[in-house]
């Protein structure tokens, strides 16, 4: 996805010294209201003693309870707070050219207390937005089969990927068809998250879809259907090397491997590349139980949180690959990615090739709160079975090898011009 340009519109800014008066014509009530609704608030919040669960996607921690800290709720929300929040509530509805949405504006608050800890990975999670993070986290979904991006300078959105056996490849959408409308409403102009509502939908209905493809108009008709997102693809190369991709690590992905594993091995094969290349990260439960299956018993990782509590996680199923091994990692490879390659590399277990990884060491929970919204809150650092702390660092490859590609750029990807597999295969033959 390309990013925004730097354009931005030239506007006079003309301050001038304005006087609240909360007597003007709805304020005085709207004032007394926000006050009454603090004041519910914090009778409220006391009142909380646990929630049952919580859905984590790059953390370790199940919190069944929570104690609320009453001394900070107090000094947060305390009066001069309260008023001042009421101050600037009073000074937009009495003064802001456009009648104010409430329920937004409270969006907004808690969002901003969130990321007032200026933490990129501690973030607040609209009711709608953790619907649609717990979908994407399952790695299963209703709707057609393909991934979309939207070009921020031209707004366009475009198909960069269809799955393999989904309703989307089965009506002959392709990657690199540009999304004219979709349910009969138009792509121009909107925000890409708005229009994939109009992909998804109920099983087994179905949607128009409109797609420019080198400047011809074509329209399909796709039945939704229940996808579920390959995060493991495989094949076997040549020498008897079994080649495996981990696009992320979901809820979906340790089934997904273990199929892959015992094809391959079907197949015959003697070694394996691991591709770790380009994966943002995913599950804890999901990468420790893979690395379960691959490292003698031992330490995975463990994490250390603020209290100086410890979480060990371990292999502990006394199985192991017991075939030699090759781990691609470049730059974007994070979290649950280099808690793969960390875990490797401190055991010897195998060659880890590429580039140094992203370096996110930190670990995070997803906390559901009582009205279906939710708070991503980073936890604990994780450190590697050698006790490395690799935030801000990364993971150092054994073989440093900057990717470039052989082939012919304009075709499709061919995996044998890929110089960092090709010298992932060299290390094997050895």
């Amino acid at each position: 996805m390309e990013g925004q340009n730097g354009i931005e519109n030239m506007n006079v800014v003309v301050e001038q010294e304005v006087h609240m008066h909360t007597e003007k014509k709805g304020n005085a009530s709207f004032l007394k209201g926000f006050l009454l609704g603090m004041a519910v608030i914090l009778v409220m919040i006391s009142g909380i003693a646990t929630i049952g669960y919580t859905m984590f996607k790059s953390g370790g921690y199940v919190i069944t309870s929570f104690k609320l800290d009453e001394e900070l709720t107090a000094d947060v929300l305390s009066e001069p707070v309260q008023m001042k929040v009421a101050e600037v509530l009073s000074a937009l509805s009495t003064y802001y050219y456009m009648d104010l949405n409430e329920a937004e504006l409270a969006e907004g608050m808690y969002r901003g207390l969130v990321a007032a800890l200026g933490d990129a990975y501690t973030t607040y999670y609209t009711k709608e937005e953790y619907a649609e993070y717990r979908t994407s986290a399952s790695g299963v979904y209703y709707g057609i089969g393909t991934v979309l991006s939207q070009d921020l300078n031209t707004g366009i959105i475009t198909i960069t990927r269809v799955y393999k056996g989904s309703p989307a490849e089965e009506a002959g959408l392709k990657a690199g068809d540009i999304f004219l409308s979709a349910a009969g409403v138009s792509a121009e102009g909107m925000d890409i998250s708005e229009f994939v509502s109009y992909v998804k939908g109920d099983q087994g209905t179905k949607v128009e879809i409109v797609v420019n493809r080198n400047g011809e108009e074509l329209t399909f008709e796709v039945e939704r259907r229940k996808v579920e997102v390959p995060t493991v693809e495989s094949q076997m190369l040549e020498g008897g090397v079994g080649y495996l991709q981990i696009l992320e690590f979901d809820e979906i992905t340790t089934q997904q491997y273990n199929d892959a594993i015992i094809s391959l091995r079907k197949s015959g094969m003697k070694s394996l590349v691991i591709d770790l290349r380009d994966n943002p990260g995913g599950r804890l439960d999901v990468v420790v139980s893979i690395l379960d299956s691959i490292l003698p018993d031992g330490m995975i990782v463990y994490t250390e949180d603020k209290y100086g509590n410890r979480s060990e996680y371990k292999s502990r199923d006394g199985k192991e690959l017991g075939i030699p091994l090759v781990v691609l990692v470049n730059e974007n490879s994070a979290s649950a990615s280099e808690i793969f390659a960390g875990a490797v590399k401190d055991y010897q277990y195998g060659t880890i090739v590429g580039t140094t990884t992203f370096g996110k060491g930190i670990v995070q929970i997803i906390l559901p709160l009582s009205d279906g919204s939710a708070v991503k809150i980073t936890t604990s650092r994780y450190y590697t079975p050698n006790g490395n702390y690799i935030h801000g660092v990364g993971i150092e490859p054994d073989v440093e090898l900057e990717y470039d590609y052989l082939g012919d750029p304009k075709q499709d990807y061919d995996i044998m011009q890929d110089n960092q597999v090709l010298k992932a295969l060299e290390l094997l033959k050895k």
